[in-house]
């Protein structure tokens, strides 16, 4: 992870989805995941940019699939990880939900028209 201190911190809804991201793959603080996730001194102690906190973000979620076999692989046995899998990830979507609630309509349109969706508003 590359060490950027510059730029504004990171929020802390961001914070909260980055830590339960890293519960997913069992990491229960960002201490613990310091090292194998290659996170600085000042980043195990929660505090990131907001660029930091998104590059975590997409790398976390970018190989979901095998971040628990590739990252933790004497942690969790296979089947502990797919439970644990199911539970965090429904805790994620949960986490995303309430996120989306408190974001304005028209930067959600935005950023679906920068995905490639097409967005009509409501009749």
């Amino acid at each position: 992870m590359a060490l950027n201190a510059a730029g504004p911190p990171a929020s802390a809804k961001q914070i909260a989805y980055l830590a339960s991201l890293l519960e997913k793959i069992g990491y229960s603080t960002f201490r613990e995941a310091r090292h194998p996730m290659g996170l600085s001194q000042r980043q195990a102690g929660g505090k990131f940019t907001v660029s930091e906190a998104s590059a975590l973000i997409d790398k976390l979620l970018g190989d979901q699939s095998g971040v628990v076999s590739s990252v933790v692989p004497d942690r969790l046995s296979a089947s502990d990880a797919t439970m644990a899998g199911d539970e965090a990830t429904e805790k994620v979507r949960v986490t995303q939900a309430t996120m989306l609630r408190g974001v304005p309509a028209d930067l959600l349109a935005d950023e679906l028209l920068r995905r490639g969706w097409s967005v009509h508003a409501p009749p």
